[in-house]
């Protein structure tokens, strides 16, 4: 598994290197969008039979993140972002007997995405966009001190608007499906004597954000 991941993480930065380096070579106008937003809670379950399975929620809470909004022509945009989430996650399991408990889990999103505006000719402009990229996850379990993680692909879908104050500053007002596919296992991360214990299948997590942020345009 962990030369898996290894391969997935190098494909998934050379892909978010070609790409921007090719973006950037060719954008007419370039964009720094600041983000904050409300995650909201994220239900996760997995039944395999009696003796292997989890139950609970990754509770909703604050993201932050940033991105690089390149633009080759006036409608149409690359983002490269960064974002950011820290969560408790109350599960209900079985490892010799059903448990229940409250693990840290921390999610750290690199994203690579178009954006398309519509524009309106004035102050508003809306936009719509998806993007695919990598989840780095990490889960902890307090009671025995120990930290699993791993890397799973990811993908997100957004609809927002820019409220431009100025020619250089804006509002951003944005809603965001994100997901990272098996990303939360109870065999790697749930089981209290280790990778060996708990469940050893997968749930595909889907989180709904409200938010927006900020967005400076560092072009002319």
């Amino acid at each position: 598994m962990k030369k898996t991941t290894t391969h997935l993480k190098k494909i998934i930065l050379a892909v978010l290197f070609i790409a921007g380096f090719t973006t950037l070579s060719t954008a007419q106008d370039i964009r720094l969008n600041g983000y904050t937003a409300y995650a909201l809670n994220d239900k996760i379950d997995s039944y395999y039979d009696p003796s292997s399975y989890y139950k609970g929620r990754i509770d909703g809470g604050f993201q932050w993140g940033i991105g690089l909004e390149f633009l080759p022509i006036e409608t149409r945009a690359i983002e490269i972002k960064y974002l950011r989430r820290d969560a408790t996650a109350p599960i209900r399991y079985y490892n010799s007997g059903e448990k229940n408990k409250i693990f840290n889990i921390a999610m750290n999103y690199i994203l690579i995405g178009g954006n398309n505006y519509f524009q309106t000719g004035g102050k508003i402009e809306p936009y719509a966009g998806a993007s695919f990229g990598a989840m780095i996850i990490n889960i902890q379990n307090a009671d025995i001190g120990s930290t699993n993680g791993a890397t799973k692909f990811a993908w997100g879908l957004k609809v927002g608007t820019n409220i431009w104050a100025t020619d250089k500053i804006g509002l951003k007002l944005q809603i965001d499906l994100l997901s990272a596919v098996q990303s939360v296992g109870g065999g790697l991360y749930f089981g209290t004597g280790g990778v060996s214990a708990g469940v050893s299948t997968y749930s595909t997590m889907y989180q709904w954000v409200f938010g927006g942020g900020l967005t400076f345009n560092l072009g002319k």
